[in-house]
């Protein structure tokens, strides 16, 4: 029995070696938690089964698996769920035709059965070598506990189960897999009630068992990345550092108005007023105005050119640092337009109003201080 623990270990790590050549290379990455109804899986598989009792310990009994009196064929049928890459649960059933081994004279002998486990799974390629959603082969261990049956005798007992899985990735919803493993069962769940006479493996009905088959995955079957909270969070402070920088200049500007009107003569104020290029700025893209606060100085210039009949020059300017430069033509052409469009509401002729675009610039820092459009009385 060692001797063939020893073949099975040594067949699944061979197979999980060959596969592991044909993985698709990938870094691993950390995983978000999915729903309930994320990552549930069907299996159907045949097995093999060898049936070693516990009334013949002591007969010198042929070991081998595959002896005709004690091996037959067998079915499974399995749902499960993996609730992290690397830990799930999987209730399986097996059973249909089994084996009463009693003594040297029992070739043929049947015991219908089937057992019910509810089984811990462990997926050691996931746990040991990250999660990565092209991985070709899962080592998978695991272990459980249940109900047995012989429905030849009608006996129900407690079964233990323990075994590995291998499995491949052969579409996105299917996977083929192959686990050999070991139930161990109640002393009479081969029908025969014998007195507790050894220890361990002879003082119970064992059943080893190699299967093959399919595992089919329902709905969606894979794990979302985390999201980079430190990316998230450097773009939302740039978006916030950009509105900032806005509101500083709008505020540098009508504060330098002020102490300009507030420090100088009538004439001269009046002079300077006219002479300096009232700015009014947009969002990153955009062609509407950023904040309606730009339109107090605009204004204030609107109201001397209807009061001394003089012509209005809008310079629409967008951020070289963005876009094409055949984008930004056109977006500094609309930014021009619309503060015309506001001149006009002012009561500005439109005759009097000259607009133009002058593209892409980097005229001012930070960069987004580009995003404008000015105003000045024509010289």
């Amino acid at each position: 029995m060692k001797k063939l623990l020893i073949v099975m270990a040594m067949v699944g790590l061979t197979l999980s070696a060959n596969a592991q050549e044909d993985a698709t290379p990938e870094l691993k990455y950390s995983v978000a938690t999915n729903s309930f109804w994320s990552n549930w899986f069907v299996e159907v598989g045949a097995d093999w089964n060898a049936w070693y009792s516990n009334e013949e310990h002591g007969q010198d009994l042929r070991r081998l698996p595959l002896r005709k009196f004690r091996s037959n064929p067998g079915a499974a049928l399995a749902i499960g769920k993996w609730f992290t890459p690397g830990l799930g649960l999987r209730t399986k059933a097996q059973g249909i035709w089994g084996k009463a081994v009693v003594d040297g004279d029992n070739y043929g002998n049947c015991n219908k059965y089937w057992t019910l486990n509810e089984q811990v799974m462990f997926n050691l390629s996931n746990l040991f070598c990250g999660y990565n959603e092209n991985r070709v082969w899962n080592v998978i261990p695991f272990a459980g506990a249940g109900v047995s049956r012989s429905m030849t005798y009608n006996r129900y007992g407690f079964v233990a189960s323990v075994g590995v899985q291998s499995s491949w990735k052969v579409a996105k919803h299917l996977n083929v897999y192959a686990e050999g493993g070991w139930n161990l069962m109640s002393g009479d769940a081969d029908g025969v009630a014998a007195a507790p006479r050894h220890r361990g493996w002879d003082n119970q009905d064992n059943q080893l068992y190699a299967e093959v088959g399919l595992q089919f995955n329902l709905g969606k079957s894979t794990w979302n990345k985390v999201p980079d909270v430190d990316a998230l969070n450097a773009l939302h402070q740039s978006q916030i550092d950009a509105l900032k920088n806005q509101l500083n200049d709008a505020n540098a500007e009508n504060e330098r108005l002020k102490t300009l009107l507030a420090n100088q003569k009538a004439a001269e104020t009046t002079k300077e007023f006219v002479n300096t290029p009232i700015s009014v700025f947009f969002n990153l893209g955009k062609s509407t105005i950023a904040s309606q606060k730009d339109l107090v100085n605009v204004q204030a210039l609107a109201k001397y050119a209807k009061d001394n009949g003089s012509k209005l020059v809008v310079n629409g300017y967008a951020d070289k640092a963005t876009g094409s430069a055949e984008f930004n033509k056109k977006l500094s052409e609309a930014r021009a337009n619309t503060v015309a469009k506001e001149l006009v509401k002012m009561g500005v002729d439109n005759a009097n109003i000259e607009a133009k675009g002058n593209g892409g610039v980097e005229e001012l820092s930070p960069i987004s201080f580009n995003r404008r459009a000015t105003v000045q009385v024509a010289e």
